[in-house]
């Protein structure tokens, strides 16, 4: 792998950890600011264009597995 890949990879695992540790947070309080911020930005980073950039994973289907995982 190149240090490109390994960026675009290490960009990716880290808002699938925000994103679960949020989804994790709002699950106890569905009020928390910070998590419901964290929560819209992953989401619009899952479906932006940089994302389709960085990889060729399906943003809805990534979220959807992590939604799975936090439950």
């Amino acid at each position: 792998m190149n240090p490109y890949e390994n960026l675009a990879n290490a960009i990716i695992i880290q808002a699938a950890k925000d994103y679960k540790k949020a989804l994790k947070v709002l699950k106890r309080n569905s009020r928390y600011e910070p998590a419901l911020f964290m929560k819209c930005d992953c989401e619009r980073f899952f479906r932006s264009a940089w994302f389709a950039t960085l990889t060729n994973l399906n943003g809805e289907l990534l979220m959807d597995s992590l939604k799975k995982e936090a439950a």
